[in-house]
């Protein structure tokens, strides 16, 4: 992988695996040597550490995953308060989300790593603007997509819909991952050998439901050890 290379993580829907997956990809990398960061274009939802910062744990635990401390590098160009669809989220608080930000913040990243691991926010098609939405940016970053799928019911339809769109907007997807939720749902090797079948890329992976141990506390990133996990269940693309 050359230098200003790396992956746009979508997610089937909010709340699917994509931090995780995103770490995890980041870890991988680094393993080979690379200086590979976590991006993510847009956050929605804070929390406030003891210290009194005020913290967003996706972007926590890319910095986890990418070794910065929390004065290192703005990962994120727009960090909202409340968790909610970030479009309405920055209207509420009177902004409207740039692409031009975002991409500049983007470029930044770019230029200080040897790759850059983007995690999309929600699902592919949430807007930003009136005009765009994470779609259009990863039209405009040009990485190839890992798709997240979280396995539960409902997931083969998310799944071939997100597809579906991909392939729409000619974006070039370079495999998939499942990844079991909190329990395993019924079925889950026949749910994957269904998308397996219907989903012309390589499947990278399942990652199991995190032991116990490694499953992440509400406003609290993922520990080094549930991403080190997530990544040993996982392969990079070869492509």
């Amino acid at each position: 992988m050359s230098k200003a290379t790396g992956f746009f993580v979508a997610g089937t829907d909010t709340e699917v695996g994509k931090t995780l997956v995103s770490g995890a990809l980041i870890l991988k990398l680094r393993e080979q040597g690379m200086n590979a960061i976590g991006f993510k274009p847009v956050v929605a939802g804070t929390y406030q550490d003891a210290q009194g910062h005020t913290l967003n744990e996706d972007l926590e635990t890319l910095r986890i995953a990418s070794n910065l401390s929390s004065e290192e590098l703005s990962l994120c160009p727009y960090v909202l308060d409340r968790p909610a669809a970030p479009h309405l989220v920055a209207a509420h608080q009177g902004l409207q989300l740039e692409m031009t930000v975002i991409l500049q913040s983007f470029q930044n990243v770019q230029s200080q790593s040897d790759c850059v691991v983007v995690e999309g926010a929600g699902g592919l098609l949430i807007p930003l603007n009136d005009r765009e939405d994470l779609g259009t940016f990863s039209q405009e970053i040009k990485l190839p997509i890992i798709l997240v799928v979280g396995m539960k019911l409902g997931c083969i339809n998310h799944a071939l819909l997100t597809y579906e769109a991909i392939k729409a907007r000619n974006l070039n997807i370079a495999g998939w991952v499942a990844n079991t939720l909190s329990t395993e749902m019924p079925l889950l090797e026949e749910n994957i050998q269904t998308l397996q079948a219907r989903i012309d890329t390589p499947f990278l992976g399942l990652i199991p439901a995190l032991p116990k141990e490694l499953q992440k506390a509400d406003n609290n990133p993922y520990s080094i050890e549930a991403l080190s996990f997530a990544a040993k269940h996982i392969q990079l693309p070869n492509n």
